[in-house]
């Protein structure tokens, strides 16, 4: 199953025909990413609370876009992130681009859990990986 965040394309996200300008995906499977964090963590530590209390992070360490059509001014996207691999230390995450049952662009980013402290990787909670993958 997948995590599901809508949008709507504004004319901040596009150059000037009209069209996504590419670096835009990547803000929204960030936005994907974050909403998804923040209904997995309900009654946990949020992203917020891991950084201040725990000084755990999670960080981007790769990211691959596939753009498969260009989306446009005012379009509506889902994005349907999926956990793809979960590591110790890191996790893979499929993130789709949707327009309707169109699909723009997708991702695969794997994020890393850093401690912020000594910015060397820190171990997922075991809960993390077993709430997003049974989202």
């Amino acid at each position: 199953m997948a995590h599901e965040f809508s949008l709507r394309v504004y004319y901040s996200d596009t150059d000037a025909g009209g069209i996504v300008y590419h670096a835009k995906y990547l803000d929204f499977a960030e936005h994907a990413r974050t909403e998804m964090l923040r209904s997995v963590s309900v009654g946990r530590l949020g992203q917020v609370e891991l950084m201040a209390q725990k000084r755990i992070a999670y960080v981007v360490k790769s990211v691959s876009v596939e753009y498969h059509t260009p989306a446009l001014l005012d379009d509506e996207l889902r994005v349907l992130t999926t956990l793809e691999q979960a590591k110790r230390f890191s996790m893979v995450f499929l993130q789709r681009v949707m327009r309707g049952e169109d699909e723009i662009a997708t991702l695969r980013v794997r994020v890393a859990s850093v401690n912020l402290d000594t910015l060397r990787p820190e171990a997922f909670g075991s809960w993390f990986a077993d709430a997003v993958a049974n989202l």
